[in-house]
């Protein structure tokens, strides 16, 4: 490999790190020394490149970097293509549409032209898994409202049937398999709660920040559920 596709490599390496990450740690994903990626972060760092960081911290890239992608690999394309392929299943338009606009936009973007090799690709998600229901009406609110760190007013059917109104301050939405489950801190019970999309009867965003920054809440979460933070 040349230096420069290692430098462009580097690069897209850390443009997947939202914290800093560590020379030993891109050496081992790139394959090199960690005496390489100290002196190629000098050379990015001399040409230009927005980079934070230093020696026994960690380095990354200053938000809002723009680094066109370079040519995916096999099992890349197909990694893509495949969760592009699930998104369309799980219900939500919305969020459906933006699947198939993104993937359109990779291949544009690439060096070569990858719109054949996408519509090639093998790897299929049954039609059968996750047919959409009345429930998710619900699901692209619920999204916007995690996104804009709104709180939500809910109507919500518990096990047995009885309803009860509630505001929650919504912060994550899992994908589960046929189910989507939205994890929010509950006003009502004063405490973090999970409720299932298809038991939700009606979804108002209030257009109000929750008085809680979303991160927060999810740490917290993370930590009482015992879940390991994404990198």
């Amino acid at each position: 490999m040349s230096r420069t596709g290692r430098l462009f490599l580097l690069m897209d390496a850390m443009r997947g790190y939202r914290r800093p990450v560590t020379a030993a740690r891109l050496a081992e994903q790139l394959g090199v020394s960690e005496r390489t990626i100290y002196r190629d972060i000098q050379t990015l760092s001399g040409l230009g490149a927005p980079l934070e960081g230093e020696a026994g911290v960690g380095y990354m890239l200053r938000a809002g970097f723009f680094l066109p992608p370079l040519m995916f690999g096999a099992d890349e394309l197909e990694a893509l293509v495949l969760g592009a392929r699930w998104v369309r299943r799980q219900g939500d338009e919305a969020l459906a549409q933006a699947a198939t606009s993104a993937l359109a936009k990779i291949a544009a973007a690439t060096p070569k032209d990858l719109r054949d090799d996408m519509a090639e690709t093998s790897l299929w998600v049954p039609l059968g898994v996750s047919q959409p229901d009345a429930s998710d009406a619900f699901v692209r609110p619920v999204r916007e409202a995690i996104r804009y760190q709104h709180r939500l007013r809910i109507r919500y059917r518990d096990e047995q049937g009885a309803e009860s109104e509630r505001y929650v301050w919504p912060f994550a939405l899992a994908f589960l398999e046929g189910k989507r489950l939205l994890a929010a801190w509950c006003e009502l019970r004063g405490a973090y709660r999970h409720f299932r999309i298809d038991r939700i009867a009606a979804a108002v965003s209030t257009g109000e920040r929750y008085p809680a920054r979303r991160h927060d809440l999810l740490k917290t979460w993370r930590s009482e559920q015992g879940l390991r933070e994404d990198s």
